[in-house]
């Protein structure tokens, strides 16, 4: 299998102050986004076939990905961490600090899906009303209160009379910081009086439960409560279609044509980071990442859109291929 570093990269990463030692270690630890994990499971899953050591892959959240990943160098921290958002400054700082040069990988999109369980009612929502549903503040006579909506018929009469119940991400997560900026911030801006952190603040009160990392537990919990809704990425939904139905968003269904489209407005870029100084020292990380950004694997027809990831266009993907070969770090 070809491999995706160039060599003059792979000598500058092989000659790194603190050489790892690949007795110790002899597999990949991938961590990071639930979002991303299906993905990267399905990779680790090929690789593990064609005779390396299987990676491991946790699934522990964008965020906790992060502080891993920029701890530092050495065989008990990740090779390679998955995102559903982008490197936040911060955490680009923490790694540098740290001696960790991120390598940032653009794999596709992905979309956020709202949904309920099949046996609960079908019904759409506009950005505004979800806003107005999960907002932890709402102008009432011109000073912010406490969100007054219990039900969805409070909001619109036209909405089922359900008790609001939203099972979503915590703040770990990067699904969590896309959904604060594609939804709350947006339908903020129909709101008045509020602005600024007011706009992201989630309501804390049972109309909003935080059902942790695991978005296959969010799908599993929506079977015992017919009313209730869950945020998660779009290969969830399209992995637990006879569990669970999709919400309408702005009137949009959330397929994989009205994403990959943009027409669906719930919809977010999905990354990998690798570690540069592993290059080479761990077993198996560039045939991974070779695999990874494969046509077979990435592209349109790969096995990667057949569950649920929104490739990007193929001169996109030239040009993360470009940056992996060059070993390049994110400039944010």
């Amino acid at each position: 299998m070809k491999k995706p570093f160039s060599t003059v990269a792979l000598l500058l990463a092989t000659n790194v102050a603190f050489l790892i030692s690949a007795e110790a270690r002899d597999r990949l630890l991938i961590v990071g986004s639930s979002t991303v994990f299906p993905f990267s499971t399905a990779v680790a899953e090929k690789v593990g076939k064609d005779g390396l050591k299987h990676p491991v892959v946790e699934s522990t959240g964008s965020g906790a990905g992060f502080k891993l990943f920029c701890e530092g160098i050495g065989e008990g921290t990740p090779d390679i961490t998955n995102a559903s958002r982008r490197i936040k400054q911060s955490e680009l700082d923490t790694c540098v600090k740290n001696g960790v040069t991120p390598v940032e990988v653009k794999i596709g999109f992905d979309g956020i899906v709202l949904a309920n369980s099949r046996k609960g009612p079908k019904f759409s929502l506009t950005i505004d009303q979800i806003f107005r549903a999960l907002s932890e503040k709402l102008p009432v006579d011109g000073t912010a209160q406490n969100n007054p909506n219990r039900n969805w018929s409070d909001i619109d009469p036209a909405l089922p009379a359900e008790k609001i119940e939203v099972l979503g991400p915590p703040p770990t997560s990067g699904t969590r910081d896309a959904f604060e900026e594609l939804v709350m911030e947006e339908g903020c801006k129909s709101v008045p009086d509020l602005e600024g952190d007011a706009c992201t603040q989630l309501r804390q009160d049972s109309n909003f439960v935080e059902a942790g990392e695991n978005d296959n537990l969010i799908v599993g919990a929506l079977q015992g409560k017919p009313g209730a809704v869950g945020i998660f990425g779009y290969s969830f939904l399209l992995k637990n279609e006879d569990k669970i139905q999709s919400l309408k968003v702005n009137g949009v269904e959330p397929t994989f044509e009205n994403i990959a489209s943009g027409q669906y407005p719930v919809s977010r870029p999905l990354f990998f980071y690798i570690k540069k100084e592993h290059v080479g020292e761990i077993p198996g990380l560039e045939e991974y990442v070779a695999e990874f950004i494969s046509e077979e694997a990435w592209g349109d027809n790969g096995y990667l859109a057949e569950g649920g990831l929104i490739p990007l266009a193929g001169d996109m993907r030239k040009r993360q291929a470009e940056n992996v070969a060059g070993l390049q770090a994110p400039q944010l």
